[in-house]
């Protein structure tokens, strides 16, 4: 079992510490750490915010847990230099198209969700995003039209193999919750959209026991805050993924709770390889202050040792180690209390 550990900026070192205590905490049998540098660390280490030898550590190892990469000191560097081109690097060398992201309201956090109680305690749901495609790996670039004023472009795209893909995880995780799907696009004015939706639809034949609704994606932003119990399991392209995801951890009153698998079709000895990652940004106005959140990243490690090693039961005592923490009164500052980093870790190695 080799974990590579790629911490990298602001409260990335921080929060992935208190999950490789977790893990150490379970002492299983053969796991093997090893960190990497990522992101604006690396760039100033190494001239490159992925650099070969940490690229070549990831694809050695059987799973990745990941940090977060960020750092303002690198915003004037040319685009391709700055620390947020590691992880899409990564998700691109690695073939990890498809991003899972649940979001659950813990019991007794209804309060700290921005909408009323008796909706935010509703939320379960799973958010299948596409990673690999659409707007941001798609051409982009600056040019001067003849008025001499500056434009910019970005292509969106998607080919029928990368929706099909994508479209076969979601069903698939569909089966294993509720059995109901949504996907969402904008077939209404994108021609891109359109070929989404058609290529699900062709899709669903294969999954005749999953309910499969459309909805377009200012519809369903609309939804997740309006009634977002009614969601299951929610598939959709990089762009829309990476707007509705984040508006899903408000949903449920904190991003410092939400963890992320990002997975390939690549398969290991012990199971699919995949970069697990709290969902929350470096936060460089925090780092180093102990009031970091580290539950998401000890909850993507959960979900490490679910999808990529097999291990349901641990999987399962870290989550109820979680839940019993924030039970108990645990809050970081995202959560109204005062508890830092290195306490909230405690607690959940405390309920492990």
């Amino acid at each position: 079992m080799k974990i590579a550990v790629f911490p990298g900026d602001g409260i990335g070192p921080e929060v992935t510490r208190e999950a490789v205590r977790v893990l150490q905490a379970l002492d299983l049998p053969g796991m093997v750490l090893f960190d990497g540098d990522v992101g604006g660390v690396a760039h100033h280490r190494h001239g490159h915010p992925l650099p070969a030898e940490t690229l070549e550590m990831a694809r050695t190892a059987d799973a990745v847990l990941f940090g977060a990469v960020g750092d303002p000191a690198c915003d004037g560097l040319e685009r391709h230099l700055r620390p947020e081109q590691a992880i899409l690097g990564l998700r691109a060398e690695l073939g990890l198209f498809a991003n899972l992201r649940p979001a659950t309201t813990f019991p007794g956090l209804e309060d700290m969700s921005a909408l009323r109680p008796e909706i935010a305690r509703a939320i379960d749901l799973l958010i299948v995003r596409e990673l690999n495609g659409d707007v941001y790996f798609g051409d982009k670039g600056t040019r001067t039209l003849d008025s001499g004023e500056r434009e910019g472009w970005d292509m969106m795209s998607y080919a029928e193999s990368e929706v099909r893909r994508i479209a076969h995880v979601a069903f698939r995780a569909a089966q294993g919750r509720g059995k109901r799907l949504v996907s969402v696009d904008k077939a209404n004015v994108l021609e891109t959209s359109q070929l989404w939706r058609d290529t699900v639809i062709a899709a669903a034949a294969e999954y005749p026991d999953v309910a499969l609704e459309h909805m377009y994606v200012d519809n369903a932003a609309m939804q997740l805050v309006r009634d977002p119990g009614r969601f299951d399991v929610v598939v959709t392209g990089n762009l829309f993924g990476d707007i509705l995801s984040d508006q899903a951890s408000m949903c449920v009153g904190s991003i410092g709770l939400l963890a992320s698998a990002s997975l390939g079709e690549r398969t290991t000895d012990h199971g699919t390889f995949g970069l697990y990652e709290p969902i929350h940004g470096s936060a460089p106005d925090i780092a180093g202050q102990g009031k970091a959140n580290p539950m998401a990243t000890i909850l993507s490690a959960a979900m490490m040792l679910r999808h990529s090693f097999e291990r349901e039961a641990e999987a399962v005592r870290i989550e109820a180690a979680v839940g019993r923490a924030l039970a108990d009164g645990v809050r970081g500052a995202d959560l109204g209390g005062d508890a830092d980093t290195s306490a909230i870790g405690d607690a959940v190695l405390e309920r492990l």
